[in-house]
């Protein structure tokens, strides 16, 4: 994924591990997937700070030179600021993903719990 390497610091929309603002969204909070921050691709636009608008972005910038496949590709998508993850497949992704609390110490022959 092309990323800038220059530093800017990007407002972060991620709260314990959730995106709160949008609505239905899972909480990654218990499984090994972390959020991740929001980052500048190679053509100099904020990816994954829910604010959807951003002064170098082709969709500001538009005329009938812009070419729309330079919006293509993974450095467009941001992967786990997106709503695709609020879709009922990824949500049942990231419940399997997740550990019961009440069953990891359990042995399969002795009750532990008592």
């Amino acid at each position: 994924m092309n990323r800038k390497k220059e530093e800017q610091t990007v407002e972060s929309p991620v709260l314990n591990e959730t995106l709160p603002h949008i609505s239905n969204f899972p909480s990654f909070k218990g499984t090994e997937i972390k959020m991740e921050e929001p980052f500048i691709n190679s053509q100099g636009v904020v990816i994954g700070d829910s604010k959807y608008s951003s002064p170098n972005s082709p969709l500001n910038n538009w005329s009938d030179d812009v070419d729309p496949s330079i919006m293509a590709g993974d450095e467009w998508i941001h992967p786990t600021n997106d709503i695709g993850w609020a879709t009922e497949e990824n949500t049942d992704l990231l419940e399997t993903k997740k550990r019961e609390p009440t069953k990891q110490f359990m042995h399969p022959q002795h009750e532990t719990r008592d």
